[in-house]
């Protein structure tokens, strides 16, 4: 099994050698960049004027978008919280990471993007949801965010926990703390905080909002904008109002966070990365909301599952003076990209011993070249579903249990409504052939 792992590995390791060397790092007589990571929870694709969400406005998020590249062809590691966030946060994916379920915890000797930046000098910091699953058995307790590269915590650790959107504690470092007022205020409060304190070093500041994932809930100025402009899944309440307030509530503190940086003169020193960590939900928590308003339009599917619906996500990248401003890519790129990427900015090496899936992407985010052709893969193998995917290029492979290989042109059927295997037959075979060895990876 594990020589079927380097074989792959050894496949592409020329083509990524030339790659690594199309951008130039940090070099020592340049402060490294400032890298600012913001991840929405459950937001869909659809849901930010950037991607033509006219219903409400989401002013922030589309300026910075504009001002940078958007990533028209994101995609999530997972279609659910912990196992992208844990895909995302190592460079890895699910099968790899060692979090394939939402019930998992990250291992603990798994590297962290913010473990890979620390020794380049680098203030690491996370404002919001850590999403912890069961400790591994034989320890005391989870992996704590302190104990993986993060220099300061403030927000929640357990899942269900990140339902509140008004809690009354959250964690602080290792201890909880009494709080007040509406959760991604808080973490914004904290993040500028970090931000003032911290700005005299290269940091990594990775904020977690919670907006927009389950408890359907917003300030009660966000909902009056929206109240009787949207369509309602229960006439007598104001969900999809709140829903809206959720986002634009985001977007104000996107603006305020990156208002900051600007006053502080770090605006042409920071990289900015926006993106959710999947698809917007159809499911009974989210009260038939986010498909009242139709989140992830124009996509098939939601959140746990990995139609375009469920893995496709909003994104843009952002760095004044070096990503030039106004584009617009249709490239194929993971979140698994983020810390290969994150390091290369950084002038930081990725150890080998990591055994990093995702691409080095910083050439084609400032413009000096393509992202090499490859394969993406997914998995969605628990709470009773089992899906994988994979995406070469434009066509997509799905296969669900009990059904037979469907593939889709994305780039032309967006929807996926069109199953070409039959006209495709040998790339579709190529594919799942494909997707068949790396599944097999998933012991190493």
């Amino acid at each position: 099994m594990r020589r079927g792992r380097y074989a792959w590995i050894a496949a592409t390791v020329s083509t990524l050698a030339a790659w690594a060397l199309s951008v130039d790092p940090a070099s020592a007589a340049d402060r490294p960049p400032n890298i600012l990571l913001i991840v929405a929870d459950d937001l869909g694709w659809g849901d930010v004027g950037f991607n033509g969400r006219t219903e409400w406005a989401t002013p922030r998020l589309d300026r910075l978008a504009s001002e940078g590249v958007v990533l028209k062809r994101c995609y999530a590691a997972a279609p659910i919280c912990a196992p992208s966030r844990g895909a995302f946060l190592t460079g890895k994916y699910t099968i790899h990471s060692g979090v394939a379920r939402n019930s998992d915890d990250l291992p603990a000797e798994q590297t962290t993007i913010a473990e890979a930046l620390r020794p380049s000098g680098y203030a690491t910091g996370l404002f919001g949801k850590w999403h912890h699953g069961r400790p591994r058995a034989g320890a005391k307790d989870f992996v704590h965010p302190l104990d993986q590269g993060f220099d300061e915590f403030f927000g929640y650790t357990d899942a269900t926990a990140a339902w509140e959107k008004f809690p009354k504690q959250l964690w602080k470092a290792r201890q909880k703390v009494p709080v007040a007022g509406y959760v991604d205020d808080l973490f914004t409060d904290q993040a500028i905080d970090f931000l003032d304190r911290r700005r005299e070093k290269p940091f990594f500041l990775y904020v977690a909002y919670v907006a927009t994932h389950f408890t359907i809930a917003a300030p009660a100025d966000e909902v009056e904008k929206h109240r009787g402009k949207l369509p309602e899944p229960k006439p007598d309440q104001a969900l999809s109002a709140a829903y809206a307030g959720m986002v634009t509530r985001l977007d104000a503190n996107v603006g305020r966070l990156v208002d900051r940086i600007e006053s502080l003169g770090l605006s042409n020193d920071t990289l900015v990365v926006f993106a959710s960590d999947n698809g917007a939900t159809f499911e009974a928590g989210n009260l038939g909301v986010s498909s009242a308003v139709d989140s992830n339009r124009p996509f098939r599917g939601q959140k746990r599952t990995l139609w375009e619906g469920g893995i496709r996500i909003p994104a843009f990248a952002r760095w004044p003076g070096r990503i030039p401003a106004g584009g617009v890519s249709q490239e194929v790129t993971g979140l698994i990209d983020l810390l290969p990427t994150f390091a290369a900015a950084a002038g930081a090496a990725v150890d080998p011993s990591w055994r990093v899936d995702g691409l080095n992407v910083l050439p084609a985010w400032l413009g000096r070249g393509e992202v090499p052709g490859r394969t993406l893969f997914w998995e969605w193998r628990d709470e009773g579903a089992e899906q994988v995917a994979a995406m070469r290029g434009d066509f997509k492979l799905v296969v669900t249990r009990g059904g037979k290989p469907e593939l889709y042109h994305v780039a032309s059927d967006p929807a996926e409504r069109r199953d070409v295997a039959a006209e495709h037959p040998e790339l579709a075979g190529g594919i799942k052939k494909d997707l068949d060895a790396w599944l097999r990876t998933g012991g190493d």
